[in-house]
């Protein structure tokens, strides 16, 4: 089942429960991957859908951080709402110890050494992690792993 019937599903489910808040956020996902679908011209592999609704919650992410340094709660509020919605079609994300250790992991593989390897240890890092990690959470471990 792709995440497009998926979602579909979860549109009736929400219409039917008169829920406006997650209608409104599942049919801005629906209209993301159909889009992407169009622009590709093809159906979405599982890779490409995971592209669609990680640019989704990091378009989310990064409002919620603005809306916070202007102290707009009023905006806060109904995006972190919407942020866990768009979660619960993420993959489980890693848990910092779990992050840690790809990190380590692809350090000595590419046998870094310093902070002027920073690119190439991202560089392998992201494709592994692509979708379970937050690029801000791993920028950081992988600076201080090379520190």
């Amino acid at each position: 089942m792709t995440l497009l019937t998926t979602i579909n599903d979860d549109i009736k489910t929400a219409m039917k429960a008169k829920d406006k808040n997650k209608l409104s956020v599942l049919r801005m996902i629906k209209s993301s991957l159909q889009n992407e679908q169009i622009k590709k011209g093809t159906d979405l592999s599982e890779e490409d859908e995971l592209a669609v609704l990680s640019r989704e919650m990091k378009q989310r992410r990064d409002s919620l951080t603005e809306f916070k340094k202007a102290d707009r709660q009023d905006l806060v509020d109904p995006l972190e709402n919407e942020i866990a919605i768009v979660a619960d079609y993420m993959p489980k994300q890693l848990t910092e110890d779990e992050l840690r250790s790809v990190v380590q992991d692809v350090i000595a593989s590419v046998n870094a050494t310093s902070a002027k390897d920073f690119g190439k240890v991202m560089g392998a890092v992201m494709p592994k992690v692509k979708g379970k990690a937050d690029g801000n959470d791993i920028n950081r471990i992988v600076k201080e792993q090379l520190s």
